[in-house]
């Protein structure tokens, strides 16, 4: 009886934390967004500083610079170029959060590469429930999901201990 209402209680506290994890997705697109805006217009900056300066493109100035014998304009350069591919990981996380499943929303947030961003959404996060059906169905799958694979050692356990009494009476019955 009790390892009865342990497990539904273990599955409510699941299947509320399931729920969270598309709302939260919803909260860190709207982050992602914002970083990739405010990045972008940075970029399009360099770009422009390029063409007025006669460049073919910001990497071709970048590569320049870098050999530049000031080491604020190659510290600059290093840090163009530090913006330019924290710009192309943006770019691949809008296209994650524009065009793919929850699934693959969830593993490019829980990245550990990524950990810093997910923290400063969850600073402003507030919990809920999803209005979306896919939200829905997504939390109760992974609800379900994970209370199974967190009750089945002692399912498992106990029905084995329950099958070595019930030979052993079969046992002492013979």
């Amino acid at each position: 009886m009790i390892g009865r209402i342990v497990d539904k209680l273990l599955f409510g506290v699941m299947l509320i934390a399931a729920l969270q994890v598309p709302l939260l997705a919803d909260h860190y697109q709207q982050y992602l967004a914002g970083l990739f805006d405010a990045t972008q217009w940075q970029v399009s900056g360099y770009e422009n500083t390029a063409r007025q300066y006669g460049y073919p493109d910001v990497t071709a100035m970048i590569e320049q610079h870098l050999e530049n014998k000031e080491a604020s304009v190659r510290a600059d350069a290093l840090q163009k170029q530090a913006t330019l591919s924290h710009y192309d990981d943006l770019k691949s996380g809008m296209n994650v959060f524009e065009h793919g499943t929850l699934i693959e929303k969830s593993v490019y947030m829980f990245a550990p590469a990524r950990f810093d961003a997910l923290e400063k959404t969850l600073a402003h996060f507030k919990p809920g429930i999803p209005l979306s059906l896919n939200g829905l169905m997504f939390g109760v799958i992974l609800g379900l999901a994970t209370n199974l694979l967190l009750t089945l050692p002692f399912t498992l356990l106990f029905r084995r201990r329950r099958r070595a009494t019930i030979n052993a009476r079969r046992s002492v019955i013979s």
